[in-house]
């Protein structure tokens, strides 16, 4: 059996924890033999072999007395760099006690674990339900909202150094004015609307106003300012930080991808990745 999660790209501009996209980089999970205790067999440094395995923590959460089995994981999807590398690893783990439990679970209930455990929906709802996913979850209210993605290249831009969540959310402002409030909200909608109308003139404009987060993150990554203005020289859409960075992804037009790519590639260090919306989410292969 085989278990595939794709990467996610969260936030969005001001989708600020409620915004996400399914792309193509992926966690694969295959399950061999059983055994008389777990093993993992990856090449991801730093990353355990046993159940302290975020993987394993969140199977054996939902049940305890799962048959241990050699596992094997390969991902290229970035670690620490703002592509949902955790969350597709929680999603994985709720679909390997689903499979191995039967528990029966609907996407519903795996997006409702997915959440409790990661603390909001905006990387877990897409790499469960695939394309592009709004969401809010207050209260324990949890909605979302599977949404198709307009047509576009995606590019993102993925530095040589690692930036956490914890320490990308230092700098956050832990309030708004109330008047800010309304102006980042304004925006967040009118960026939504856009994309579920499929005009991409609206979505950009607001994405790249995000009044949320990226006015104080962007600093945290000294490559997403001059991106963004070469992006605008290839008739971009968008450029924002995706999760909390610092990978920078780009929306623009199909054939203007080639060029920008390539002189991305030479101006910065690191990786550059073409990338395609995965539509379909976490997939299991027998």
């Amino acid at each position: 059996m085989k278990i595939r999660v794709p990467a996610t790209s969260a936030n969005i501009g001001p989708g600020f924890d409620s915004v996400g996209l399914a792309v193509s980089c992926y966690l694969t999970i295959e399950v061999l033999e059983s055994s008389d205790h777990w093993h993992i067999d990856h090449q991801l440094p730093g990353v355990p072999s046993d159940e302290s395995n975020l993987l394993l923590q969140t199977a054996l959460s939902l049940a305890p007395q799962l048959q241990p089995h050699y596992l094997k994981m390969t991902s290229d999807i970035p670690l620490a760099r703002g592509l949902g590398s955790s969350s597709s690893v929680i999603v994985a783990g709720i679909e390997l006690a689903n499979q191995l439990a039967d528990l029966q679970l609907s996407d519903e209930d795996k997006l409702r674990i997915a959440t409790k455990i990661e603390g909001h929906p905006d990387n877990v709802a897409p790499a469960i339900f695939g394309d592009l996913v709004i969401s809010s979850y207050h209260d324990e209210d949890l909605n979302h909202l599977l949404v198709s993605f307009p047509d576009c290249a995606l590019v993102a831009y993925v530095p040589d150094y690692e930036l956490k969540t914890s320490d990308s959310r230092r700098v956050l402002p832990e309030t708004l004015s109330y008047k800010e409030a309304v102006a980042a909200s304004s925006i967040a909608n009118m960026m939504v609307a856009g994309l579920i109308a499929g005009d991409w003139k609206v979505a950009g404009q607001a994405i790249e106003q995000d009044r949320f987060h990226e006015p104080y993150r962007q600093e945290l990554v000294p490559e997403f300012k001059p991106i963004k203005e070469l992006a605008h020289r290839y008739q971009s859409y968008a450029t924002y930080l995706s999760g909390a960075g610092p990978t920078v992804m780009t929306f623009l037009p199909q054939e203007h991808s080639a060029s920008f790519i390539q002189e991305l590639s030479q101006a910065f260090s690191g990786n550059v990745l073409t990338l395609t919306i995965d539509r379909e989410g976490v997939t299991v292969d027998d």
